[in-house]
Parts: structure tokens; sequence; C-alpha cells
């Protein structure tokens, strides 16, 4: 029988909890509801869904898709996060697909660690991840005096009405994943 326990694939075999089987039966509804939906969405499926506190009284509902479906994801991006955001109302959603940190080889080791898989190289791919209409056309790393860093990332002026009431939860989700404090907004048409 094809139920909404299809559209989420835990690792290790674990359960999900009650938040990833609303998202996950909320996937499944628009896949039956939805005619343009069927075909895109019936080979999807996610990993982990999780719900932050972004600032003040804002929430956003964080997907996470496994690497190999990204692509697929990202074709039906706009259309799904509308969907889901009407589900969800008062949320902001946000899709990221899953990604592994590994650590440093050892000294002497021959074994290489693939650049992607570099800390700095996870969180570049999270930031785009998150921002995804919208594309970065540039980023600024800022140092003060007493060490800490800003990282301010400027989005593509065309997107504008499309993100910009979304800026804040970028930040908050972005802070919440990685620890590191962005400020986000488009350039200025001069």
């Amino acid at each position: 029988m094809y139920t909404s326990r299809k559209k989420i694939h835990k690792d290790k075999d674990a359960e999900p909890t009650e938040f990833e089987e609303t998202v996950a039966q909320a996937l499944f509804d628009l896949e039956n509801t939805n005619q343009d939906f069927k075909t895109e969405l019936q080979d999807l499926f996610i990993n982990l869904a999780v719900q932050m506190d972004v600032s003040g009284n804002r929430k956003a509902v964080v997907i996470y898709v496994p690497f190999r479906l990204r692509k697929a994801f990202r074709k039906v991006h706009l259309r799904l996060v509308r969907e889901l955001e009407k589900k969800f109302s008062g949320k902001d959603v946000v899709v990221l697909a899953t990604r592994r940190i590994l650590r440093p080889p050892k000294k002497g080791s021959a074994v290489q660690r693939p650049r992607t898989r570099t800390l700095t190289a996870v969180h570049d791919a999270m930031l785009e991840d998150i921002v995804h209409p919208a594309e970065i056309v540039g980023k600024h790393t800022r140092y003060r005096i007493d060490g800490t860093k800003i990282m301010k990332v400027f989005l593509d002026p065309k997107e504008k009405n499309n993100t910009e009431y979304k800026l804040e939860t970028f930040a908050g989700v972005y802070r919440k994943l990685t620890g590191k404090d962005v400020f986000e907004y488009p350039i200025t048409e001069a």
C-alpha cells in the first residue's frame, strides 16, 4: 500500500517524528491531489524535517532531501515551497540537501578527503540551498577589531520581490545550522 511513509526515508531505519510525518503527509497529499505535481513528486522523498524558531514569532520548516535528489527538487522548488507554505500557514519553508562534513585526514595518511566534504564547502553549499530561487552575486567578509567575522551576502536583485520577505528567515536558519552570522540583502539597483 502506498502511504505517506514512502515520502520519508530515515537513516538506519529510525522512526520518523510526528512533525516529519506531518511534512511527509503534506507531500503525499500534494502528489495525490495536484495533477501537476503527480509525475514530478512521484519518485521524491525527504530525509528529515525540522521546525525552527527563527526570530521573534517567526518559525521555519527546514526540509532535508537526499543529495542525489537535489536537482529534481530544484525543478519544482518554487511551486513546492509555495504549496507547503500554504499548508503550514505562517511558517517559511526551506529545502536543503543532506550533506556530510568529513574530518581532515590524519597526518601521514594517504587518504584524501574530497573538497566537497570540507566544512567551508558544505557551509557555502548550504547557503546556496537556503536562498535557492535567488542567486548569490557577491559575498563580503568583514573582520572586526575584536576578532569576530560578519559575512554579508548579496542576492540577485531580480529575485528581490520573491525573497525579500524571507531574508530574516534565511539568516536565522543559516545561523542555527552553522553558527555564523550572515546579513543578507539584495543590491539596490543604481
